[in-house]
């Protein structure tokens, strides 16, 4: 058998000696981590419908089943029909993952971990002979195997959430055990620069402030390990309520009195030795040894003088220094930590994640002082380039707008024209996705007054709340290109980087939309390169994308399919769930939804009476994709007459090709009304397929506008449904000539103009055939 291994220590996924495995669906991915969890033991099928399902659809049963031979085929590719499978078995009531110990990555995890707390022989060899130097290597590689939090992609139910917290836990005490080991070793100021960004993440973890002041007590920085234990005491006083523990105390009454027995020889790590037992976490003992005075020193000439621990160590004495000269409750701390939380949103998945948890608290603390100057700062800090026009946390984002508009409200008149357009900025790009109209109201207001104070920061900021409101009707490419266009100009003169980018990003959709990718090309080249050369992780995730939309449009399904699934798995841990939502399922489905409609005529030995399209045709081909939007019109098909219920048996031809396409248990986010609604056109449910389409509300105003459009269009072609043909009809004519959903710069649908065509046809409309 083959050897596969699974990683849990982030997004669910296992790996062949080929390379990765096609896990399929969320679901697949949940089965998967649940017989993980289990460790090898049996998980009875109604167990895994009880932790799938808060309440199980009927056919549940039959759904595992299905997503256990799916995993099979997935593991198991090169299995004979009706062999016995050997890594996923089914054994008794249930199934079980038979992996071996050292194929799962939490399991390889654990095992290092135990190895580097193995008690030491009295001279301080471990048992089993392995050197004590090479402890701190092995924990480094160890902590390299997490990719993001574990389990990552996985909805938080009480069968992963023990688990996800345990390896969590363990974590952070491989941490500081590899602080421990580098201690042990002399190696002082290496255990510096992790153990800060430890304690930025997890601030009551009070061996970590141990061990970060012994680590700079130990390199020299006596006044700077003063200074991290008085932060640990604010930190712990001012959040919990809480003292610091004796031996925090006492590590900092040692400090003052430079306690010889603070210092350390070289020698081996700190581990137990035989016949005792390890503490849970390990006292500070300290050899006898006095190094030279000299030695502790904070002049500069004896610090690191590579770029990365210098940087940490500024930043490390900076933060002293905040804390030392900026009294605790001060405003300017608020307005500091407000924007932190900005420059946190760029950082990547966690960063993105973790300023959505504070922002909130900061504008709540902000207003707690009563002074809406002070709240309009707090709430424009949040400057961050918005590009997609969903939000992540619609809750918060109505929080953040009720915020900013009593600010607004109370703001003294006259005044403050750079706090209003930063407000007004912050409501357009928070209301984005949604048919109020204050959002493109605030959007115009706030470029009104950036571009009259004539500050290009102000106006960068407005012209991504107008993007965001760009897109409350189909056909608004060409405007979001000239946004995009003045962005990247005038970001590039300013020196704003992030809204730079934005404004590649902004034009790499939009000329996707017109089909001319090679346009697009460069821009996401260019995106590229400024995201690299300033360390923006999030951008990649986009061009991503980007690329895999080009497979597609080259026509290379298979190629496409793969790209797709590896981009979505990157959006895991990216902390972009307004993003992610749906949209694997959608673009998997507009790999096959244009074929599928050019193979409509040849459908005729698979028909349903209630189920027949109109005697309409799309184009039997996709025309070449980067061709120029003004490369000319599209040909236009022959008119048909009107749908009627007799249909020919030359007609249209049926949309059932698509059933196996739409997987209704995948989750399609937003985008499930019109995955249903052709699911059942698929089906051949003509009556409930009307019914749905009756019921089926516009489409929200965003990036994804034109492709909810063409799929009605299909549904309504499928069914004969005239009203919702005349509906859909006249909300894509204003897009034509454009690529439905290549707007996004993740996926089309293909030319509106094929869409077009074919409604017009079925109403018998030809003057509005293309």
């Amino acid at each position: 058998m083959e050897q596969v291994v699974f990683g849990v220590l982030g997004p669910v996924v296992a790996e062949g000696p080929a390379g990765p495995l096609a896990l399929k669906g969320p679901r697949h991915r949940a089965v998967l981590a649940r017989l993980i969890v289990a460790r090898r033991r049996i998980v009875p099928v109604g167990r895994l419908v009880e932790d799938l399902w808060a309440d199980p659809p009927p056919g549940a049963v039959g759904a595992v089943q299905t997503f256990v031979a799916d995993l099979r085929r997935a593991l198991e590719p090169g299995r004979a029909p009706r062999a016995r499978a050997r890594l996923l078995v089914t054994e008794g009531p249930g199934y079980a993952l038979r992996a071996r110990p050292d194929a799962v990555d939490a399991w390889r995890f654990e095992a290092a971990l135990a190895e580097a707390a193995k008690p030491l022989s009295a001279d301080g060899v471990p048992a089993d002979g392995v050197p004590v130097d090479s402890v701190p290597a092995r924990l480094e590689e160890a902590l390299e195997w997490w990719r993001g939090p574990a389990y990552a992609g996985i909805p938080d139910d009480h069968w992963v959430r023990g688990e996800r917290s345990r390896l969590a836990e363990l974590r952070l005490q491989a941490v500081e055990r590899l602080a421990e080991a580098r201690l042990a070793l002399g190696l002082a100021a290496e255990a510096v620069p992790d153990l800060d960004a430890h304690l930025a993440d997890h601030p009551w973890r009070e061996d970590g402030w141990r061990l970060l002041a012994l680590a700079l007590y130990r390199a020299g920085r006596q006044g700077d390990a003063l200074a991290v234990l008085r932060r640990a005491r604010a930190i712990l006083g001012r959040q919990l309520g809480l003292d610091p523990g004796p031996r925090l105390r006492r590590l900092e009454a040692d400090i003052l009195a430079q306690d010889p027995g603070l210092d350390h020889l070289p020698g081996p790590a700190p581990g137990p030795t035989a016949g005792t037992a390890a503490p849970a976490t390990r006292p500070t003992d300290h050899t006898a040894h006095t190094p030279d005075p000299a030695a502790r020193t904070s002049d500069t000439a004896a610090r690191p003088t590579d770029p990365a621990t210098r940087t940490a160590d500024l930043w490390n004495e900076a933060a002293a220094a905040y804390d030392r000269t900026v009294a605790v409750g001060a405003r300017a701390r608020l307005e500091t930590t407000a924007g932190l939380v900005r420059d946190l949103a760029v950082t990547g998945g966690g960063g993105l994640e973790a300023a959505r948890r504070h922002r909130p608290a900061a504008i709540a603390a902000a207003e707690e002082f009563g002074d809406a100057e002070l709240t309009a700062r707090v709430i424009g800090a949040f400057d961050v380039p918005a590009l997609w026009t969903r939000g992540d946390d619609p809750e918060l984002a109505r929080h953040i707008v009720a915020a900013a508009e009593r600010t607004l409200a109370a703001l003294p008149g006259g005044s403050h024209d750079a706090a209003r357009c930063r407000l007004l900025a912050t409501i357009a790009v928070e209301t984005r996705g949604s048919r109020s109209p204050r959002g493109p109201e605030a959007a115009r207001r706030a470029e009104e007054i950036a571009r009259r104070l004539d500050d290009p920061a102000l106006l960068a900021f407005a012209l991504n709340g107008v993007f965001m409101q760009s897109c409350t009707r189909a056909g608004l490419a060409p405007r979001r290109d000239g946004i995009g266009a003045e962005l990247v100009a005038l970001a590039a003169r300013h020196g704003l980087t992030t809204f730079e980018v934005l404004g590649h990003l902004v034009r790499l959709q939009a000329r996707s939309a017109l089909g001319d990718f090679p346009a697009a090309d460069v821009h996401a080249a260019a995106a590229d390169r400024l995201a690299a050369r300033h360390e923006l992780p999030l951008v990649g995730v986009f061009t991503q994308w980007y690329a895999a939309l080009r497979l597609s449009a080259s026509g290379d399904r298979a190629r496409a399919e793969a790209a797709y699934r590896a981009a979505d798995a990157r959006l895991d841990g990216a902390g972009m769930p307004g993003l992610r939502q749906g949209l694997l399922p959608l673009a998997l489905l507009s790999l096959r939804l244009p074929s599928a409609c050019a193979q409509y005529a040849r459908l005729s030995s698979v028909r349903l009476p209630d189920a027949r399209l109109p005697d309409a045709r799309l184009p039997d081909a996709r025309p070449p994709y980067g061709t120029p939007a003004d490369a000319g019109p599209t040909p236009t098909p022959a008119p048909a007459p009107a749908p009627t219920p007799a249909a020919t048996s030359s007609g249209y031809g049926s949309v059932t090709a698509l059933g196996p396409t739409i997987d209704l248990t995948e989750d399609w986010g937003p985008f499930r009304p019109w995955a249903e609604t052709l699911a059942l056109a698929a089906a051949g449910r003509r009556g409930d397929a009307r019914d749905a389409l009756a019921t089926l509300a516009e489409p929200a105003p965003d990036l994804m506008y034109e492709a909810c459009c063409c799929l009605e269009a299909v549904a309504a072609l499928a069914t004969g449904d005239r009203t919702a043909l005349e509906r859909v009809h006249a909300r894509l004519l204003p897009a034509s000539g454009e690529l439905a959903g290549a707007g996004s710069g993740l996926l089309s649908f293909g030319p509106v103009d094929h869409y077009l065509a074919a409604v017009a046809a079925a109403l018998g409309d030809s003057s509005n055939s293309f």
